[in-house]
């Protein structure tokens, strides 16, 4: 029931795209606001992209904005994180995470319900 399972990542070229998916489950997309965040080796966690739980309101960090886009599919239970034109300072595991609102979810709140992440890796 509040289970979130990353997929998607791996290793692509300098301009390259992903797009990685987090499933999870109808009840935690109806009541949650989910979000991605990443954290690049020897650094802080970052947060990347937020949607609320009724899918009309995202948010993105600075850096990924214009080149992420976050989405839903409810019928699927998932949220994909399309990433395009990624740069090498994309590199990250990437998580997925469930908030009570999307306030937390923006503030990047410690979150008991998140998945096990997917590498990133952006190199040529």
């Amino acid at each position: 029931q509040y289970q979130l399972v990353e997929s998607g990542g791996g290793l692509v070229h300098p301009g390259g795209s992903l797009r990685l998916s987090c499933a999870t489950s109808g009840y935690i997309l109806d009541r949650y606001a989910i979000g991605w965040f990443r954290r690049a080796p020897g650094q802080e966690r970052e947060g990347v992209s937020c949607m609320d739980s009724s899918g009309g309101k995202t948010n993105y960090v600075p850096s990924v904005k214009g080149r992420f886009t976050i989405s839903r599919d409810n019928a699927k239970n998932t949220v994909y994180l399309q990433m395009n034109n990624l740069k090498p300072e994309d590199t990250a595991v990437y998580y997925c995470a469930a908030y009570s609102d999307f306030r937390q979810c923006i503030l990047l709140y410690d979150s008991e319900y998140r998945g096990q992440g997917t590498q990133v890796t952006v190199s040529s």
